[in-house]
């Protein structure tokens, strides 16, 4: 048996939810997944297979508004405590509920699941450009990422103990359209590490994309949404991060091995 063969890497990716152009997201992913050929993925849309994820080396995610249950979030800790790594990109920390007024609110439902994230999404403002400045450059996953500018969802979050912040962009206004609206100024977190007992997350907030026909779970439908939106995923720059957090999730799986 060929050390290539030892060394397998099984990969649970999770993509589902609403609101985005999951299989744009899902397929991007999996082709950054594929440039290594050690890698075996089950592909999921929610945190149901709760044996599949426990088994996993690692894990990835790229959902919004995916709820899971109160054990679904003790498997998610526990996994994650007991030593493994968790890749959670951009809507991973959300969940949405819309109001009678329209406006969405993100009701704390899952404090298990955000305790073990680091942070809970709780509003953005307009897609538009923001700059993300990098806070540590010296460290392996952002060395010789400089300052740029993206047009994406920046992250209001409910942040949840200590952050490793490595990428950061400030803000300073309103986030029309939800429930918490007013935010003064504060560096948010773009790229961090959590620490969870044994284990890590890394969390991405970077990577919105929707398509034509993403907007049907509106409380009034949109059948065809007019604009395909790509943000981050137009960045070469975002593509590095990808693969870094890809690399950085499989290190600690190839030392075990």
């Amino acid at each position: 048996m060929t050390d290539d063969i030892k060394k397998k890497i099984d990969v649970v990716f999770i993509a589902g939810g609403k609101f985005h152009d999951i299989d744009f997201a899902r397929l991007e992913i999996l082709k950054l997944l594929a440039e290594d050929d050690r890698m075996k993925v089950r592909v999921f849309e929610d945190y149901s297979n709760l044996h599949a994820i426990e088994k996993a080396d690692f894990l990835i995610t790229y959902t919004c508004d995916v709820r899971p249950t109160l054990e679904q979030q003790r498997v998610l800790k526990d996994y994650v405590s007991s030593g493994n790594r968790w890749l959670a990109l951009h809507g991973t920390n959300s969940i949405l509920q819309f109001m009678s007024d329209g406006k969405v609110d993100s009701p704390r439902i899952a404090p298990v699941m955000m305790e073990t994230l680091g942070s809970q999404f709780i509003a953005h403002p307009p897609i538009e450009p923001y700059k993300v400045k990098v806070v540590q450059p010296d460290h392996p996953l952002v060395e010789g990422v400089e300052e740029f500018e993206t047009t994406d969802e920046l992250y209001l979050m409910e942040l949840h103990g200590k952050l490793n912040v490595l990428l950061e962009a400030e803000y300073d206004g309103k986030a029309e359209g939800f429930v918490e609206e007013d935010w003064p100024q504060e560096n948010w977190p773009v790229l961090y590490l959590h620490t969870v007992d044994k284990g890590e997350v890394l969390y991405l907030t970077l990577g919105h994309c929707r398509g034509h026909y993403d907007m049907h779970d509106l409380p009034e439908p949109l059948e065809y949404y007019p604009a395909v939106e790509r943000c981050a995923w137009d960045l070469p720059v975002f593509y590095t991060l990808l693969r870094r957090g890809i690399n950085w999730a499989k290190e600690e799986v190839l030392k075990n091995k």
